[in-house]
């Protein structure tokens, strides 16, 4: 597989109509037509469903699409780092962060970092933990900021030293808003939406102790935002962790006995990392 023509196949892709990706690619359509073709003979599959005026992906199509992506992502991100590598330290350095007060920790030396290096460049995604450690195997992320419970033994990694704390977001209205802090009996009883990761679900079930089996769990969430309008809405009390955000309908009211979390900033072991980024590493390394 050639990578221009995996770059005509995510353009057809993206556009559903030979016709509009070869004018996108400007090149001729018999021509584009013909390179997928070939595509398909040499990989053995059919990738598209034609029809009179679009195609769709075949499931192989499908596969394919996300494969090519992170293959282009990956070519580009390395072409632009080789020609950055011979020049002063410059490039792009990709975080991934979940919704955390330890938020400040990597901000903090990010500031630092590009005071020393202002051709450096950080891009932020604020994402999943899963989503993360997934992007960081594959190198589309450099870094993760990522609360416990996480496995660590596949990383380089800081503890950031910042403590989490977890909170019931309560709707407008609701008796219990009015608390200074909720325990298990004071949850037991109500609609709960909990944290979608498994890992993260158990330390909170562990938290509820002999009430653990009888909640009434109305759903889960990996984001505080949707969480908190899922809590507006009257769907449930969401537990997450209590990072400072104010959400409009809802107040988070912190737990008692306080339920607490760690959070670590991770890199991948061993990895190829861009000049920009094992420079980082290494700051990281001596603060």
């Amino acid at each position: 597989m050639e990578l221009r023509v995996l770059r005509y196949f995510l353009a057809v892709a993206e556009e559903g109509n030979i016709t509009w990706a070869a004018q996108l690619l400007r090149i001729s359509q018999p021509t584009l037509s013909r390179q997928l073709k070939q595509l398909e003979e040499e990989l053995g599959v059919t990738l598209f469903e034609r029809g009179s005026h679009t195609i769709t992906l075949t499931e192989a199509g499908r596969l394919l699409r996300d494969r090519a992506q992170t293959i282009v992502s990956l070519t580009d991100k390395a072409e632009y780092e080789l020609k950055q590598s011979g020049y002063e330290l410059g490039g792009d350095i990709t975080a991934g962060c979940g919704e955390v007060r330890a938020m400040t920790f990597l901000a903090d030396r990010m500031a630092a970092f590009r005071a020393l290096h202002p051709g450096v460049r950080f891009n932020v995604i604020s994402t999943t933990a899963d989503v993360i450690q997934d992007q960081l195997e594959q190198g589309l992320m450099d870094f993760g900021l990522l609360a416990d419970p996480v496995d660590t033994s596949r990383y380089e990694f800081l503890r950031t030293n910042i403590t989490e704390h977890w909170c019931a977001m309560i709707p407008d209205g609701h008796p219990l808003q009015t608390h200074d802090s909720l325990s298990p009996a004071n949850l037991a009883n109500e609609s709960l939406l909990l944290p979608s990761r498994e890992p993260v679900r158990r330390v909170v079930l562990n938290w509820f102790g002999p009430y653990a089996p009888h909640l009434n769990i109305a759903g889960t969430c990996n984001l505080p935002a949707n969480g908190a309008v899922m809590a507006a809405s009257g769907l449930g009390l969401y537990l997450c962790l209590d990072h400072g955000t104010t959400y409009p309908g809802v107040r988070g009211v912190r737990l008692a006995p306080s339920l607490e979390s760690s959070s670590v900033l991770a890199w991948k072991k061993q990895g190829t990392a861009s000049p920009a980024a094992a420079a980082f590493a290494r700051f990281l390394q001596t603060m």
